[in-house]
């Protein structure tokens, strides 16, 4: 059955209508526009728009305004408003909306069933031009970092099923050797490393074999092991996000990645969807969670892809946002990943839940906010924080975000530190970033710890400037049987090149083996 619409992204952008092609704006900034709200197929903050696309000494929200309003000739109709846009975020209603590279990435999904060999080549062939071919230079450096990712993208997918055609049963020899020559011109090092390759035979031979596997399993990869770096970036951009509505109509943002079974991390300072796979802090960790499982994580009211204007910013909400999510994705059973105010929220979903949780993993967390254990000099350093954040948080003098960097992660380099202070002025409003830290300061779970039931470890950082290495002590104190784990590092967040990252993620997964979780 045709679709009413249906939108090409590879080679040049087109878009067909009832069977007839729609011309496109002249401006190649709307096209650009057009093409990134249909591919990312997710809401965006005009403000990011504006600084994707238009340069300040125009004007960039009258210039984004003309070009949704170029754009709802081509897509929408009187029956059907394709574009949709409030005062805050602009998306792409992509429901029933044919797009060439999403069905080509969802059929590839669909790996129970062997794809019929005519559908493989027609696929090849699609995946053959540039992905939006004559939209490079339309917008600023992010949006091309974008272009150049989704076009890696395109070129392993087209990889991916030149591979599944010369290993293809169906083939004749002479086609087999037409598609296994097409892929090794495109993927020489992964035609030659694929088991039953001559070349991969004489290198398990002269290796071992066995210990080769061994890595190649424990790297997560199967049939070779590219730079680390592009390899997280193509696992992490493939992330699907979603929506959900809590009770009071607030919408939460959450993410899935990977596939095995599920794990879930809770939300904590500050998270945004669209920003972290890009992270030079969080990208690795993801990465290593989302191996072998499938990783949940969601956005928390106040921040990021979920709704920033809420009433309630509250710790009984972030539970509930929590909760929302889980009944969203249909989860049942699960392990709970909680860092910093993430983990007081995680105690108490496990013991509201303690039917779903089947452990808690908690890092650099604690039982109870400032407002209940601080000495009066240390609150009253809080509340003046507080004021800094509200009228300096949103500015472009990183000094006021510095206040938080520094203390998260005093070890981090200089670059890493550069780019969670942009990230954090993205990610929610000075006003919400007072909130959060008052709300953070009044969490109380002390009364929480000996209900919880599920198998926990703690780990905490001995000389965490941000929360006391005690603090963590307590909480595993406090739960029956739970595992604490001091690590050597100063920082709060742990950055991917300290030993400490390595011992943190070996002892998780020894811990999780061991309950069986």
């Amino acid at each position: 059955m045709r679709r009413d619409l249906e939108i090409s992204l590879l080679g040049e952008l087109r878009v067909v209508s009832l069977g007839k092609e729609v011309p496109l704006p002249a401006s190649r900034k709307a096209r650009a526009l057009l093409a990134f709200l249909v591919a990312t197929g997710r809401p965006h903050r005009r403000e990011r728009l504006c600084e994707l696309f238009w340069d300040l000494p125009d004007d960039p929200k009258a210039a984004l305004r003309w070009a949704l309003s170029k754009l709802r000739r081509v897509v929408d109709t009187d029956e059907r408003h394709r574009i949709v846009a409030d005062r805050e975020r602009v998306c792409f209603d992509t429901a029933d909306v044919h797009i060439d590279i999403r069905d080509i990435r969802a059929r590839l999904r669909q790996r129970d069933i062997p794809l019929p060999v005519e559908e493989l080549e027609a696929m090849v062939h699609r995946l053959d031009p540039v992905f939006l071919d004559g939209l490079d230079g339309a917008g600023d450096d992010a949006f091309e970092s974008w272009l150049t990712a989704e076009r890696e993208d395109a070129r392993l997918a087209r990889i991916s099923l030149l591979r599944q055609l010369a290993t293809h049963a169906d083939l004749t020899p002479p086609a087999a050797q037409k598609w296994e020559r097409l892929w090794r011109n495109a993927d020489p090092e992964g035609a030659e490393a694929w088991p039953g390759h001559p070349a991969a035979a004489d290198k398990k031979r002269l290796s071992g074999g066995g210990a080769a596997i061994a890595v190649a399993e424990r790297s997560g990869l199967r049939h070779r092991d590219p730079p680390a770096a592009k390899a997280r970036a193509r696992a992490l951009q493939a992330q699907r996000i979603g929506f959900c509505e809590v009770a009071d109509g607030t919408k939460i943002a959450y993410a899935t990645l990977g596939t095995g079974p599920p794990i879930l991390k809770a939300a904590n300072w500050l998270n945004h969807l669209e920003f972290d796979w890009s992270s030079p802090i969080w990208g690795r960790s993801f990465a290593e969670i989302a191996r072998h499982r499938t990783f949940v994580r969601y956005d928390e009211r106040g921040c990021g892809l979920s709704d920033w204007d809420v009433a309630n910013l509250s710790f009984d909400a972030f539970v509930e946002d929590l909760e929302a999510v889980v009944d969203k994705l249909g989860l049942e059973r699960f392990p709970l990943l909680g860092i910093s105010q993430g983990c007081a929220v995680s105690i108490e979903y496990a013991v509201r839940h303690p039917e779903r949780v089947t452990g808690l993993v908690l890092l650099g967390g604690y039982a109870a906010g400032w407002r209940h254990l601080a000495s009066p000099e240390e609150q009253a350093r809080r509340e003046a924080v507080l004021t800094l954040t509200e009228v300096g948080w949103g500015t472009d003098n990183p000094a006021y975000r510095h206040i938080f960097s520094q203390t998260f992660m005093p070890e981090a380099s200089a670059e890493d530190l550069a780019w969670f202070d942009e990230f954090q002025r993205q990610t929610t409003s000075p006003a919400n970033a007072a909130r959060f830290q008052d709300a953070f300061g009044r969490i109380d779970v002390r009364h929480r710890l000996a209900q919880v039931k599920a198998p926990t470890i703690v780990l905490h950082a001995k000389y965490d400037q941000r929360i006391p290495l005690e603090l963590g002590r307590a909480v595993a104190s406090g739960i029956a049987d739970a595992h604490f784990v001091p690590l050597e590092s100063r920082n709060h967040i742990l950055v991917d090149d300290e030993p400490a990252w390595q011992v943190c993620f070996e002892t998780v997964g020894r811990f999780m083996r061991e309950k069986g979780i």
